[in-house]
């Protein structure tokens, strides 16, 4: 009797042990208990690719250089996977938290990134019963945009590509689903608004996808600090025509135009890029302006001095012989007008008459050749006004049509790794015929 009761004292214990181990394995035990397997590598399946399901993506933009055409982004993305070696059977634990570097996690590739910085959105991932892993990173990308066609700057609707991928090597790697879940926060950063983001498949390769960012720009910056003042400027250059050109105001306010409008050139050398297979327009606008605005100077100035010489470029010897006789005879009229005032001789005084009056004649002359000379000089500025006049009538309908008219495309560069999709089809090809 005595061994039988110690037999179901015993048996009693060990179920009552059983039962209290069964019940202590809680979360804190499952996650000691994956944490201890180690599991780093990545899930290896019956291929060799790993899948995983993006299953939102937060974009935001923060920033825009337009000179450079580089764009940094701030982007949040959610993913989950399966990795069956994660499973557990205990009934009562549905999830756990685990550190994030004590399982493996998926790495996402750029392949158009200049400059990227990945880091775990949290410190934890959740882990599902089923082996099912949530996990979040952010992503802060500055990629290249050159390929945005700047040329109708500052009306400029385009996208800027975000590659945004998983790795593969000889057709193995990961494949990552995308989703249409994706949210835009902080639309609008300077000059540059973010109207929509959306995942678009590359044309060039099946396995390949990007966010497409469209991009457009406010245009009264641009409008303000650099359209409005060129055409101001066009148009006080065509109104110092009403100026005359006797004296020296009208060259002085256009040489204060052209140093004014070089500094506008300054502030768009500053601002907007040159390169590029379509150089923005405003930079053939600024050329035009200035060529047309040196163009009216110089000939504002050669206007100047024709009303002063019938000549443009003066020529000091000839002025010099044709002063001596004029010189000595002024001189010598002088001379008889002042022996005329002395002497009372009758013949004296009528050669000395005759002298003054063949003197007044050729004042008379003199102010006739001035005369027709500035007239002359005042028809070649109209002329001038209107051949200017009517280039800029010309050149505003130019400029009209080439805006509206899709005059320069951008080719969209390919940035994708040739060789890793030279490997995958292979790959795939050879495990197709076997």
């Amino acid at each position: 009797m005595v061994l039988q009761h110690g037999i179901s004292l015993f048996l009693i214990f060990s179920c009552l042990t059983v039962t209290v181990l069964t019940d202590s394995c809680n979360n804190q035990c499952v996650a000691n208990k994956i944490i201890a397997k180690e599991m780093k590598n990545a899930p290896q399946g019956d291929g060799c690719f790993v899948q995983v399901n993006i299953t939102s993506i937060q974009y935001e933009t923060m920033s825009f250089d337009t000179k450079n055409m580089q764009m940094s982004s701030r982007v949040k993305v959610n993913m989950m996977w399966t990795d069956l070696e994660l499973r557990w059977n205990e009934t009562n634990v549905k999830a756990v938290m685990l550190p994030v570097d004590k399982i493996w996690t998926p790495v996402i590739v750029l392949d158009n990134a200049i400059d990227v910085n990945i880091k775990p959105y949290t410190n934890d991932v959740l882990v599902l019963k089923d082996g099912t892993v949530d996990y979040a990173i952010i992503l802060f990308i500055a990629v290249s945009c050159d390929d945005i066609n700047l040329f109708s700057y500052p009306f400029v609707n385009d996208n800027c590509r975000v590659a945004i991928n998983g790795w593969n090597k000889s057709g193995c790697g990961l494949s990552f689903s995308q989703t249409t879940n994706i949210s835009v926060v902080k639309s609008t950063q300077g000059e540059w608004k973010t109207m929509d983001v959306t995942i678009t498949q590359d044309e060039t390769s099946q396995n390949r996808s990007y966010l497409s960012v469209s991009l457009s720009v406010s245009p009264f910056s641009a409008v303000v600090t650099l359209i409005l003042p060129s055409i101001l400027i066009m148009l006080a250059d065509l109104v110092t025509f009403a100026l005359p050109v006797q004296g020296g105001e009208r060259n002085n306010l256009k040489v204060t135009l052209v140093l004014s409008f070089t500094m506008f050139l300054l502030i768009l050398n500053d601002h907007l890029a040159s390169g590029g297979q379509c150089s923005p327009i405003l930079h053939y606008h600024f050329c035009f302006c200035l060529v047309n605005l040196v163009l009216s100077m110089v000939m504002s100035i050669l206007l100047t001095r024709l009303t002063l010489d019938d000549r443009i470029l003066p020529c000091k010897c000839s002025k010099n012989l044709k002063k001596t006789p004029n010189a000595s005879l002024g001189q010598d009229e002088d001379a008889g007008v002042i022996t005329t005032t002395k002497s009372s001789d009758l013949p004296s005084e009528v050669a000395s008459l005759q002298k003054i009056v063949n003197f007044l004649e050729k004042m008379d002359q003199k102010e006739q050749v001035a005369n027709s000379n500035e007239d002359f000089v005042d028809r070649l500025d109209k002329i001038c006004l209107y051949i200017f006049l009517f280039i800029d009538i010309i050149y505003i309908i130019i400029v009209v049509i080439v805006t509206r008219t899709e005059f320069c495309k951008e080719n969209k560069k390919v940035f994708w790794d040739k060789e890793d999709f030279y490997l995958y089809y292979n790959y795939s090809e050879y495990y197709d015929d076997n």
